[in-house]
């Protein structure tokens, strides 16, 4: 990836927040989208969010995108992929995990990072729907999730989908869990995701009483005491060290059968540059790109207020090479 941070912001953090809070997303109006709601094999819900567009192409390709912790169509990488991709002429659809949408699921679960059964389970929805080819891209959380439903498809994957990209992903999810615990970090982003993470599941218990310590969960510090108990036990993980252990992607990289692109940025506030794959631990489909700067999930360019459309260009014109 070529990139290059604007001198007024340097420094992870900058990048990460500034581009989050005031970057322009788009050229042109805001995208709009239309909501389908998709009833789970379970007897749940997801909502998913579609890019309206007047005239489309019936066989254009598809981007799928998969949101990160506590995302949604807002988020502003969410609309800076929906600009790209309309400028492209490609359809769009944003699905939501489990309790992200705006209103609360029904079952007593939610989502995860290593949610690769229900990303699995869109996926092939949305191929089924869709005549044109379908890529398929996942920002923090959602693209290890992501990945892992490439790793367990393995051979099969590529009757669903053409490639797909990891953006700033956890793909260690203990060397991530523990560095977002720490610090400015704690303080900030460990702050932000509780402050909407745990009212959501303290409604959660209201649903399903005894579903899990509520005295305790309202009062967890951070996310290792978060998925202690409330992600780990409701998704069948032993506890949090299990389910970081067995959601991460790293490991598993070497299995990926379809084009796949892992980006990160090594100055990503919430991904040591340490804990990131080097190109002997991946196979032959894998593409590292892993520029010096971009923050998490930030990538700003230009002056202020910045713009946030370079890094969701670059990634479009890699999975459009391998349509």
């Amino acid at each position: 990836m070529q990139y290059q941070a604007p001198p007024w912001l340097p420094g992870g953090h900058a990048q990460t927040i500034w581009p989050a809070l005031y970057a322009r997303r788009f050229d042109g109006p805001p995208p709009a989208f239309r909501r389908e709601r998709w009833h789970t094999p379970d007897g749940d819900f997801v909502d998913v969010d579609f890019l309206v567009e007047p005239d489309s192409a019936p066989g254009r390709p598809l981007l799928v995108l998969f949101h990160g912790l506590e995302g949604s169509s807002q988020s502003q990488y969410v609309q800076a992929f929906a600009g790209v991709a309309r400028a492209r002429g490609w359809a769009f659809a944003l699905p939501h995990f489990r309790g992200c949408s705006g209103e609360l699921n029904l079952a007593p679960r939610a989502y995860h990072s290593g949610d690769y059964e229900e990303v699995g389970w869109m996926l092939a929805r949305f191929r089924a729907g869709h005549p044109g080819p379908l890529l398929a891209a996942g920002v923090s959380l959602g693209g290890n999730a992501l990945l892992r439903w490439a790793q367990e498809a393995g051979d099969t994957a590529g009757a669903t989908a053409r490639a797909v990209c990891s953006i700033c992903s956890p793909v260690d999810l203990s060397a991530a869990g523990h560095a977002i615990g720490r610090g400015f970090n704690r303080l900030v982003y460990t702050r932000m995701f509780l402050r909407t993470m745990v009212p959501k599941a303290l409604l959660k218990l209201q649903q399903h009483p005894g579903l899990f310590d509520g005295e305790r969960l309202a009062q967890v510090r951070n996310l290792y005491e978060f998925d202690d108990l409330f992600t780990a036990p409701l998704h069948g993980f032993r506890g949090t060290d299990d389910y970081w252990s067995r959601a991460s992607a790293k490991p598993h990289l070497q299995r990926i059968r379809i084009p796949a692109l892992v980006l990160n940025a090594r100055n990503d506030p919430f991904v040591p540059a340490a804990c990131l794959p080097r190109a002997g631990e991946v196979g032959p489909q894998v593409t590292l790109w892993q520029p010096a700067q971009g923050g998490h999930v930030g990538f700003p360019h230009g002056r202020p207020p910045a713009r946030v459309t370079t890094m969701p260009t670059q990634v479009c014109d890699w999975l459009a090479e391998r349509l």
